[in-house]
């Protein structure tokens, strides 16, 4: 059963990112790779990694089956990449949910939505909601969706690359009876999360130009 630490799920899903959003540069070399572990933008939490972690979480994924070095005769410098692909077999809407689920950690389908948005564009929530359960109806399944925080309307969902944690293993809370008050506030507070995603992507993007601009420095 595949059970990755915070670093190997960190160097994991930098790859599944730059292989989606970046194939130009793809493979990744060790610095880059490094530079794309330890991004302050679209990472929760930020990381500082150091050369011999993230060499040692590659060793570890290459034990896994799940990454390795790229065979290459035109390139000096020995290049990265992940083998999800092969062993999943996955279609592009969950390679970019997993992929984000990697990076950031567990979060609302809203969320889910709007910082997938350069992998693959989700219609609507639904959509969304649709990826996440082909997840879960995995064998063994990849995501769960975890109990309601206290005065939040909408549940988050988690990878379980990393196994599953015990405090979120409790059982998800059953929601009142909705009445058409409560419909409508759940509306808003869905619009205002989508919005608030939306001004944290265009930061994190504005933040991925610079990031991307120092690894050419």
């Amino acid at each position: 059963m595949i059970k990755l630490d915070e670093v190997e799920a960190r160097v994991l899903g930098a790859l599944l990112e730059k292989e989606i959003t970046t194939p130009e540069y793809y493979p990744l070399s060790l610095n880059a790779l490094i530079n794309a572990c330890n991004q302050k933008s679209n990472r929760d939490p930020v990381m500082a990694l150091d050369e011999s972690a993230v060499r040692s979480a590659l060793e570890s994924l290459n034990g896994k089956n799940l990454a390795g070095q790229a065979s290459s005769a035109d390139s000096r410098v020995p290049k990265y990449i992940h083998h999800l692909q092969e062993v999943f077999n996955f279609d592009r809407r969950e390679s970019a949910v997993l992929c984000v689920l990697l990076l950031r950690g567990p979060q609302t389908p809203g969320e889910l939505r709007g910082r997938t948005e350069r992998m693959y564009r989700f219609d609507d929530l639904s959509a969304m909601e649709s990826a996440l359960h082909c997840l879960m109806e995995r064998e063994p399944p990849l995501v769960m969706k975890l109990p309601r925080q206290p005065g939040t309307k909408e549940s988050r969902y988690a990878h379980l690359l990393s196994g599953e944690l015990e405090e979120w293993s409790a059982p998800v809370e059953t929601p009142a009876a909705a009445s058409p008050g409560g419909q409508e506030d759940e509306r808003i507070t869905r619009l205002e999360t989508e919005l608030e995603t939306l001004r944290k992507e265009l930061a994190d993007v504005r933040h991925d130009l610079e990031d991307f601009r120092k690894q050419f420095e």
